[in-house]
Parts: structure tokens; sequence; C-alpha cells
């Protein structure tokens, strides 16, 4: 099943040749994959309709000396809108990703990360995040389009 629908992914469609099932017999997610030896771990938690999860970059997290780095801290926002779908049995796919880089983060200071739908449009999802700092100060924010996954692609909730 084809849909007409293509954000940014290198030669495929949703739906498309070359995208399979996911085995949901394993977790190897990076972000918060119980079977990938180098997950980040994350937990998540719903609390109404957020979802909300806290991370501590170590030394291994830094781009520049002392400071997590900003893809990592994109794939933190990232993972928070995908498990507010998958929290909710929507399976989705991230189609596009805007990040705001508000705040430096030091290593060893934690975060919380909180993330919400905005709206939806038909198959499309809009979703925002942002990371809090323990003094209350945003570190970083997210805007994000997922498109739910229909038919096989979907696979067994």
């Amino acid at each position: 099943m084809r849909i007409g629908v293509s954000f940014g992914m290198i030669g495929k469609e949703f739906g498309g040749e070359g995208m399979k099932q996911p085995d949901r017999t394993t977790n190897k997610c990076f972000a918060c994959g119980p079977d990938n030896p180098i997950s980040l771990r994350l937990q998540f938690e719903d609390d109404g309709d957020v979802v909300r999860t806290s991370f501590t970059p170590r030394d291994e997290h830094q781009g520049w000396p002392g400071i997590m780095h900003g893809g990592l801290m994109a794939t933190i926002l990232d993972e928070a809108m995908a498990q507010w779908c998958w929290r909710r049995n929507i399976p989705a796919l991230t189609g596009e990703i805007t990040v705001r880089f508000k705040k430096e983060v030091p290593v060893g200071t934690g975060l919380t990360v909180e993330a919400r739908l905005e709206q939806q449009k038909g198959r499309l999802l809009f979703l925002e995040a942002e990371a809090v700092l323990p003094d209350g100060k945003c570190a970083a924010t997210a805007k994000s389009k997922f498109i739910r996954m229909t038919g096989e692609q979907a696979g067994p909730n």
C-alpha cells in the first residue's frame, strides 16, 4: 500500500517498498529499548494528555565540552512525541520535526521532557514537546508532524 505523501524519507514513501512491520517481540529502540545495549533507557509516564520522561546527560552525551549534544536533545524530544502516539495505540512515524534550542544543558543536569498533541487533521498528528531544566527554564522545544500508518504497515497493536 502506498501513501501519496512523503515527508523527507529518502526514496521511500510511508508504506512503500523497503518499509517493514516492526518486530514487537524485542525493543531495540535507541531512546527507550531495553534490548539495545546503548539505549538511553528512557521511561515514560502518562499524566492526562501529557507524556513525560526525565533524562540526565552523562559525559558520553556531550557535544561541546560539558554541554549535552543537540542531536541527542532532538532525539529525546522526538521520542517523547512518538511515545505520546504509541501509548495511545496510534501507529505513527515522524514526518517532520523542528527543534528550537533555547538554553544549553550542562552534563549532569536533569531534564524533564513532556509531549502533547496540538491537533489532528486526518492522518496527520501535530505534536509538541519541551525539555525543562530543574530551575524551570525551557532548554528546548519541538514541534512535529506524525503520520498515522494504516493497513499492514501499522501492524497489530
